[in-house]
């Protein structure tokens, strides 16, 4: 020990120090962190995005634990905005999804309509890109899907303000006994401010990983750059685009 020091003032040092120092993490090798895609090649593509997706998608369902799930990205003045939402219909008009309309996401689809997808399926080393414009299902559509849901889904969906701001868990699990009493036995009623967007696509773009980050990508562009039919080989055009 140094005259003038105390065994205090030394152990404060050497937490100082340690605290100094970088610590091992996995935040700290980001730059280094990196997978190889070394999967097989993407050489040609379907005539049209519909029968292309539905081909990936049956691959997916069988080694993604959950293909369905999407990030939607909607926007508002104050910038963009995205969240992982679960794909519960597709088909030749586009893809569908169900929310509470007066979530941030349904107030957003209100003011502007653009949207844009991605599905993720990175342990296939592929995700899929779409974009186009959301439009709200039918009341038909709606209330089929909703009876289909488990019934502690169908009360959630009644007693949460979804976006909105809440003060404790208490008061969520309060909403939630709510609507419990409010139904009882009895069938849970949709609410109207929850249903269904189905996404008309103008866009959609496959993308497979390669070797050296040299990726495929084929990006199918609608003919006139508005929403068309997935199944309709003259409605697009399709690109191979640089990785």
């Amino acid at each position: 020990m140094s005259a003038g020091t105390s065994p205090e003032s030394d152990a404060h040092d050497q937490q100082a120090a340690t605290a100094d120092a970088p610590r091992d993490t996995a935040l700290s090798h980001l730059a280094a962190q990196r997978v190889e895609y070394l999967a097989a090649d993407l050489s040609e593509v379907a005539a049209d995005p519909g029968s292309q997706f539905a081909a990936w998608y049956e691959e997916a369902a069988a080694q993604v634990a959950e293909p369905n799930a999407m990030v939607v990205a909607t926007a508002d003045a104050s910038g963009p905005s995205a969240r992982v939402v679960l794909l519960k219909e597709f088909g030749p008009e586009g893809f569908v999804f169900f929310t509470n309309y007066d979530s941030l996401k349904g107030r957003q689809l209100a003011a502007d309509p653009r949207i844009a997808l991605t599905f993720p399926w990175h342990d296939m080393q592929r995700q899929v890109r779409v974009r186009g414009v959301a439009e709200p299902t039918s009341a038909a559509v709606s209330d089929e899907y909703f009876a289909s849901r488990a019934r502690g889904a169908q009360l959630s969906a009644v007693a949460s303000a979804q976006s909105q701001p809440v003060r404790s868990r208490a008061d969520l699990e309060a909403a939630y006994a709510q609507a419990q009493e409010r139904f009882g036995s009895g069938p849970v009623e949709r609410p109207a401010h929850w249903g269904g967007y189905l996404v008309r696509p103008s866009e959609v773009e496959f993308w497979q990983g390669r070797g050296n980050r040299f990726h495929d990508r084929y990006a199918f562009t609608s003919a006139d750059g508005r929403p068309a039919r997935l199944d309709d080989p003259s409605a697009w055009t399709i690109v191979r685009l640089n990785p």
